[in-house]
């Protein structure tokens, strides 16, 4: 192992998280939130960057002191380089320059997309490959084969919103808070997921549309407040089970096509929203019908982190992959990166 401690830095969105990855562990994954966006019902990019300048070194000072480590004992930084906010992205990208400059170190930029799949290893360092990840998150939903450490194809996508969007946008129309998709599983516990049905997009293959059940919600709650202005209220917590379950199982449609047509070792689910209690025994159970393992990272590991990010950075070092300080943001998904 050359590089036995690495440092990670995580800014994409509206999370500043910093962590410390010493010899296969994670001993430090520090987040700041940014609760300023409640308001707004969604992330605003100017305070998100604005929060991340505040934010990032006490973070920074907080994970090193957490893993008891000292800066002079870093071997590498490794910085989420893409996809997501420029501003955000880029008071990571500077910080990491700056402690790459400072402390001599080899600088590692990440795609953030790749790091929710390296997520997956810190719990489980030797995977059964190939891994078939359904990634769902707030910005992005994909069907990824994962061959090994660093080889992966992008089998599915959404042609529009992305999953974690459409929990997102329908929680503005249940009047439920920001961020939705936490407030519509919070609901969903005490609904009845078969008591409104909402229709599933109909793509070939394993693409995938979520704008079509967004738009079907609204119409619904249009009509049927037209016969009872008290619905919505009424009946809460039945929509929310009933569209959740919609969502889910459209993703698990998908996933079953997916495991006929590559047969996986392993599946996984990634992102934001794999944190979803409901989507997470689904899974499970479709693994344990399939005879396949299957890998849902802790809670922690699923939304925005470092610790992804220094996992993502490990990888990329052993395959000599280093980044200049020269290195730019991207704001959109690039798989060739």
């Amino acid at each position: 192992m050359r590089y036995s401690t690495i440092l990670g830095i995580e800014s994409s969105c509206d999370d500043t998280s910093v962590a410390i990855w010493y010899k296969g562990k994670i001993l430090a994954n520090v987040t700041a939130g940014q609760d300023v966006h409640r308001q707004y019902g969604g992330v605003v990019p100017e305070l998100a960057s604005r929060a991340h300048q505040s934010n990032i070194i006490p973070t920074l000072e907080k994970a090193l002191k957490t893993a008891n480590i000292a800066e002079n004992e870093i071997d590498a930084i490794a910085v989420t380089q893409g996809p997501g906010l420029v501003g955000s992205l880029l008071v990571g990208l500077n910080t990491a320059k700056g402690l790459s400059i400072a402390l001599n170190k080899p600088l590692i930029g990440v795609n953030h997309l790749q790091a929710h799949i390296a997520a997956l290893f810190i719990e489980n360092p030797e995977p059964a490959f190939p891994i078939l990840v359904m990634l769902v998150s707030g910005g992005h939903t994909q069907l990824i084969l994962v061959r090994n450490y660093t080889e992966t194809e992008v089998i599915g996508t959404t042609l529009d919103d992305a999953a974690g969007e459409a929990f997102d946008k329908a929680a503005k129309l249940l009047g439920l808070p920001y961020p939705g998709g936490t407030h519509i599983e919070k609901w969903a516990q005490s609904g009845n997921p078969q008591a409104f049905s909402f229709p599933q997009a109909t793509v070939q293959g394993l693409n995938m549309s979520f704008s079509g059940i967004k738009t079907a919600l609204l119409y619904f709650l249009q009509k049927e407040s037209k016969n009872n202005p008290d619905f919505l209220t009424e009946n809460l917590s039945d929509i929310c089970a009933s569209y959740q379950q919609s969502i889910i199982n459209y993703l698990t449609s998908k996933t079953k096509k997916a495991i006929k047509d590559f047969k996986p070792s392993s599946i996984a689910i990634a992102g934001g929203v794999s944190a979803n209690r409901k989507l997470r025994k689904t899974f499970q159970e479709i693994a344990q019908s399939n005879g396949l393992n299957c890998i849902v990272p802790s809670f922690e590991y699923c939304t925005d982190n470092a610790a992804m990010i220094c996992m993502a950075g490990y990888y990329l070092l052993e395959n000599n992959h280093v980044s200049g300080l020269d290195m730019l943001p991207y704001p959109k998904n690039n798989s060739n990166r």
